[in-house]
């Protein structure tokens, strides 16, 4: 897999310098997600659909 050029932070990310979230790239077909502290530890990559359960998911259970 060609490591994604295009990561992007959630506007909600804290902290002092915005490194306290996740990461998210769009791939052909993928999404990809990394760790913004330590963004040599790997990348996962799903498919849209499962990343927008995800995130729905998320969503209902802070709610």
């Amino acid at each position: 897999m060609t490591e994604p050029q295009n990561w992007r932070k959630s506007s909600f990310s804290g902290g002092g310098e915005g490194d306290t979230c996740v990461e998210i790239a769009l791939l052909p077909g993928r999404i990809a997600i990394r760790d913004s502290k330590d963004t040599s530890q790997g990348t996962l990559t799903v498919q849209p659909r499962s990343f927008t359960a995800l995130v729905q998911g998320l969503k209902r259970a802070t709610v």
